[in-house]
């Protein structure tokens, strides 16, 4: 689903990832050249580790940690490698939040609503933000053989947000910056009767400090593993997922244990192989039939992975050998990735046949006489209706068409009430279609249940600008803008709700009230700039210069020292190897817009 926004100062979004996002990313954990092996077992035989990291409450309290994953979350969502694909997300969600419950405690006292999404990267790697926010590459997302092998990669990034390790990691460094300063003390001391003990009294102090970070984090990812390996059991995958995974992952990435292990950050694939398969050993076996989502949402991936003709080119070919197979699993993705193909072609009817192809392979019965378990679907029928909707929505010129899609579309929601992207893919057909007051009445009473969906306000915003309601469309742009971090963008906004000729009287008390809170956050925000510095962490650099190509204004107040070191003029960073490159795009074009709607907008 394209979303909607003003054009009006669109210019003013910074273009560049802040200093702030690139700090943060880089003091997160990830599995780096290690993924988080597992096997199928009971539960019951699991044994439990305890919950520690309470001592990380003075570096960084629980709820400081999600405000600055929330914070970083928004830079993020705004990356052109941010798969923004609702299948995908709801499938992570689903399989994060199994395996999240699986773990009592693991929510913490602040009750972290773990929130899973997918960033374009061509590595193999998956990363944990402060507060429940966890990253995976969509290079690992096609790598992964079975879903036991992906949910081994989501239950170590869960360990290192249950055992609070960002926090514990930045209480750690306040205390090794102490071990620098008194090994300058001490060779003050000696200085005078040995210049070079002096030297080598300070060299050694700063070898220390180092040390001890790179043991914590290796010491950090063996307790991740373990973790991880907990719920993998009690959620009942294949803990020797975990295993292969982290074969494939060191074949792939050909990080052979050569090199000095007390000088890497995270432990030896092989240690970390054994530690795990001694752990399988002492486990009953239960094997674990992936469902049919998971195949599904695989070919998602595969297409978004390249949108280039070239990797249109290879998504074909692949899929075309996939059919070739005999499981109906993969015959279908197959189907499945081919209509994704087509549909991202614009060849809606090609697109439609071979959805209909592999929705006729998931509902075909066995061969008689034929042993064959059911097949497991997961959420696939949901996803298969998405796409349903997603080809006839993209078909807004034909009346007909898109009057199936609103038909289509009820049915599908009052099946699947609770897929968030079938209730946007339903009232973008309403506004498609010709039937805004409808949809106006639904997207209000979706409000009502997910307050903090930007989505929703966009829809909305779309319903009221073809209802000619100019006021109440800026208002809803405002509340989209402020809900994605944009201070700025939204004032602006209301600024134009509020010089709207339609204006009520009540919609003008609403412009101030939001007015008089936004401006109180934008203060606050401003206020709190110069203590993010603070979460960098020791165990990386930057070097500052000026970014070329910055905006000159900025709605959401990330270049306030604009000429300065500061947010986005970051030059060069030793990062963990997931990092998002390249700049961030302007949302206003990413997410796609509308000339008629900017026209009405200005």
């Amino acid at each position: 689903m394209k979303r909607y926004h003003s054009t009006v100062n669109a210019t003013r979004f910074s273009r560049t990832l802040p200093r702030r996002l690139l700090l943060s990313i880089a003091a997160s954990l990830a599995i780096s050249a290690s993924a988080v092996p597992a096997q199928a077992q009971a539960p019951t035989n699991v044994p439990s580790l305890p919950s520690l990291g309470d001592t990380s409450r003075e570096a960084l309290s629980p709820v400081i940690e999600r405000k600055l994953g929330e914070e970083i979350m928004r830079d993020i969502r705004f990356n052109r490698d941010y798969l923004e694909d609702p299948p995908i997300i709801e499938y992570l969600n689903n399989l994060g939040n199994t395996l999240v419950t699986a773990r009592p405690g693991a929510r913490g006292e602040a009750n972290y609503d773990y929130f899973f999404f997918c960033v374009r990267d061509p590595m193999l790697n998956a990363f944990a933000l402060p507060g429940g926010f966890i990253g995976v590459h969509s290079a690992l997302l096609l790598a992964a053989q079975s879903e036991s092998e992906l949910a081994s990669v989501l239950s170590h990034e869960i360990g290192h947000v249950a055992q609070r390790h960002i926090a514990r990691q930045l209480g750690e460094q306040k205390t090794d910056a102490l071990i620098p300063l008194a090994a300058m003390i001490l060779a003050a001391l000696v200085a005078k009767d040995s210049p070079d003990a002096a030297m080598g009294v300070m060299m050694g102090g700063q070898g220390m400090a180092i040390q001890r970070q790179l043991n914590f984090g290796r010491d950090a990812e063996r307790e991740a593993d373990r973790v991880g390996f907990q719920i993998m059991g009690a959620a009942g995958y294949e803990t020797n997922g975990m295993v292969a995974f982290f074969q494939r992952m060191q074949n792939a990435t050909k990080m052979y244990d050569t090199s000095m292990p007390w000088l890497m950050s995270h432990p030896l694939t092989t240690e970390r192989i054994a530690d795990i398969q001694a752990r399988i050993r002492e486990q009953p076996y239960r094997q674990r039939i992936d469902a049919l989502d998971f195949f599904i949402v695989r070919s998602r991936a595969r297409v978004l992975q390249d949108p280039s003709t070239k990797g249109y080119a290879l998504s074909e070919e692949f899929f075309r050998n996939q059919m070739a197979q005999q499981s109906r699993h993969e015959i279908a993705a197959g189907q499945y990735g081919m209509a994704f193909l087509a549909l991202k072609r614009n060849d809606h009817a090609g697109a439609q046949a071979w959805l209909d192809k592999a929705r006729a392979t998931v509902e075909r019965p066995p061969a008689a006489g034929a042993f064959s378990s059911p097949l497991p679907k997961g959420v696939a029928e949901s996803i298969l209706a998405y796409t349903s909707l997603e080809i006839k929505v993209d078909q807004e010129s034909r009346p007909d068409v898109m009057a199936q899609a609103i038909a289509e579309g009820l049915a599908a929601h009052a099946k699947y009430p609770l897929s968030r992207g079938i209730a946007w893919q339903y009232a973008d057909a309403l506004i498609k279609g010709g039937k805004p007051e409808e949809a106006e009445r639904f997207l209000r009473d979706q409000l009502r249940q997910y307050r903090s969906e930007a989505e929703l306000q966009d829809l909305l915003a779309q319903a009221y600008s073809k209802m000619g309601k100019l006021a109440l469309q800026h208002i809803a742009l405002a509340e989209s803008y402020a809900l994605l971090g944009g201070t700025m963008a939204a004032l602006d906004q209301l600024q134009l709700a509020r010089k709207s000729p339609d204006a009520s009287f009540y919609e003008q008390a609403v412009i101030d009230a939001r007015e008089r809170e936004w401006q109180a956050k934008r203060r606050e925000a401003m206020g709190e700039k110069g203590k993010d510095k603070d979460y960098g962490g020791a165990s990386f650099r930057v070097s500052a210069g000026p970014a070329a190509g910055t905006d000159k204004d900025d709605p959401f107040g990330r270049n306030e020292n604009k000429g300065k070191p500061d947010a986005g003029d970051c030059g060069d960073i030793t990062r963990p190897a997931w990092g998002l490159s390249g700049n961030r795009t302007d949302p206003l074009l990413r997410r796609g817009q509308s000339a008629a709607a900017a026209a009405n907008c200005r």
